[in-house]
């Protein structure tokens, strides 16, 4: 199969890829993802967590994607698991041995989180749009991402604590990395509600717009900008950043050496310094 009918295949792959829970368009290098259960205002059932890994899983390795914003259809952004979710795990315990039932509750937590991760894995950057609520699991989803934008109106709350439960799929990994691990830990104890605004000044959002016109088309600025980028550099700042954050600044400067030792050598900086040269916009291979 030649470079042009590989093209064509990928194209019809994504005609044909349907999901029951999610909205995907792909345009001009961007992959709009928007969850899709606004009756249930954006709640995710176990199905719908599954569906999630399965797009960030495509989206990774999809050549006509260089970056994704991630939304929600209706009045909220998303209000984290469903409980259907729960009584769902709840209903596959065998009550005969507490072992396995323990055994079942941790797997059904590291899928949830096996989901998350593959938001943070996607070598795409992923921006986060929020509007309405971001409750309980949106959190943990939204601190996967690489970058927040809201509402002023949006507001985010870590809900597991008014449900005695200690939140496990995120946050409390992800969140003290982003934001001030004082607010963190104040954030967890309370569960209040952080608006928009607010949520601007603590650093836990980029920048919060005014309604949700001005917060897409903004974001949609951003990510057309990201999208004119070399692919490949992208790339790299995206795993650095990431590598940096659980490393130390030595180990990240040796890391950061070995992996321009490879890409240094890219047609992307060729193409780079011929339209700077040239005085035109560069233009990226997939």
């Amino acid at each position: 199969m030649g470079n042009g009918d590989w093209q064509v295949f990928e194209k019809f792959i994504q005609l044909i890829m349907t999901y029951q829970y999610f909205k995907l368009d792909i345009n001009n290098y961007i992959a709009n993802v928007a969850f899709n259960i606004p009756k249930k205002a954006n709640s995710l059932n176990v199905a719908a967590w599954q569906e999630m890994e399965q797009i960030f899983g495509q989206l990774h390795e999809d050549n006509n994607v260089r970056v994704i914003i991630l939304s929600g259809e209706g009045k909220h952004f998303c209000s984290g698991i469903d409980v259907m979710a729960l009584m769902e795990m709840q209903q596959g315990l065998d009550n005969s041995c507490e072992a396995r039932n323990r055994e079942k509750i941790r797997a059904f937590v590291l899928m949830l989180q096996r989901t998350i991760t593959s938001i943070e894995k996607c070598r795409k950057p992923v921006l986060a749009a929020v509007h309405g609520a971001c409750i309980g699991g949106g959190v943990d989803i939204i601190s996967a991402c690489d970058m927040r934008y809201c509402t002023e109106d949006a507001y985010f709350t870590i809900k597991e604590i008014d449900l005695g439960i200690v939140a496990d799929i995120g946050t409390l990994q992800r969140l003290p990395k982003i934001i001030h691990p004082g607010i963190m830990a104040e954030l967890a104890y309370t569960g209040r509600k952080v608006y928009g605004p607010e949520a601007e000044k603590i650093g836990l959002v980029n920048t919060a717009y005014t309604d949700r016109n001005a917060l897409m088309m903004g974001i949609g600025d951003l990510a057309t900008m990201i999208a004119t980028k070399s692919p490949l550099c992208i790339r790299g700042i995206k795993e650095n950043l990431l590598y940096q954050r659980d490393h130390t600044v030595a180990d990240s400067l040796d890391y950061v050496a070995t992996w321009n030792s490879a890409m240094l050598l890219s047609n992307d900086i060729k193409e780079a310094m011929m339209a700077f040269f040239e005085k035109r916009e560069a233009v990226f291979k997939d």
